[in-house]
């Protein structure tokens, strides 16, 4: 049975961050995740990991100025020495949550930037965080994201991720694969996960349409979960999607498809 870790982001959105990890223990969750922690206290949201016996499974380097539509800044000319910094402060972060991966966006390729520039800075940068990460005990990740919900975006393929981390050359980088992005940008969700399992390192869900619950779309979710118990997945799978009306309302999807 796969082991689904609430996204915290996207789910008990009608309280506060820091309430919601109690509502994740509430609802049955052990692990969760969530985009970025820079907002609050590492220690703040240890401790409320800690008084709710929850693993922290995943979160993100800083990705520029998310409030004005940066979605990341990895693939950005000009903006290294930002991305590094940004490194360090996300390591800080992991040490203090215990957190054993680190997401980083690519971001949206800036008018006037040439693909090629995009990608040779993209490389870089993801060969200095992953040797940063390395020496800190870290893997980290990449995420083809659909180029529907943020048009612009670098990396939309899994093609593309898997070519990226080649040229990066690193060990302990990985791709982290979101079956709602790859649905909108590829389908072939089984023989994907099936093919390039040991270069994934995290799995992530909603349906399609809608980026709702499991069960609301077009995607054959009992299937999939059982695929990955099947092909051997032993990670997280993040729950990364709007609830159609309430988070708890929706969770019946977990023994409705989950063999």
């Amino acid at each position: 049975m796969p082991k689904f870790a609430a996204n915290l982001t996207m789910l008990f959105t009608e309280v506060p961050f820091l309430d919601r990890f109690a509502r994740a223990r509430q609802a049955g969750f052990d692990a969760v995740e969530f985009l970025f922690p820079y907002a609050f206290e590492a220690a703040e949201i240890r401790r409320r990991l800690d008084d709710n016996g929850l693993q922290l499974v995943l979160h993100n380097l800083p990705a520029g100025d998310w409030d004005a539509g940066e979605r990341g800044i990895a693939c950005l000319p000009g903006r290294s020495d930002e991305f590094r910094a940004g490194v360090a402060r996300a390591i800080t972060y992991a040490q203090t949550l215990g957190v054993g991966q680190l997401n980083c966006l690519a971001g949206k390729r800036p008018a006037g930037v040439t693909e090629a520039d995009a990608r040779r800075t993209l490389v870089d940068n993801l060969r200095f965080a992953a040797s940063e990460l390395k020496t800190a005990g870290l893997r980290l990740l990449i995420e083809p994201i659909n180029s529907f919900d943020i048009p612009g975006f670098y990396l939309n393929r899994t093609a593309q991720a898997l070519a990226i981390l080649d040229e990066v050359g690193a060990d302990n980088a990985f791709v982290q694969y979101d079956i709602y992005h790859a649905q909108r940008m590829e389908g072939e969700l089984a023989a994907t996960l099936q093919q390039h399992l040991a270069r994934i390192g995290h799995v992530q869900l909603a349906d399609n349409p809608g980026r709702n619950e499991p069960g609301t779309g077009e995607i054959n979710y009992a299937f999939l979960f059982a695929h990955l118990d099947r092909i051997g997945y032993a990670g997280w799978v993040g729950c990364e999607y709007k609830p159609a009306t309430t988070t708890e309302a929706g969770l019946g999807w977990r023994s409705a498809l989950v063999g």
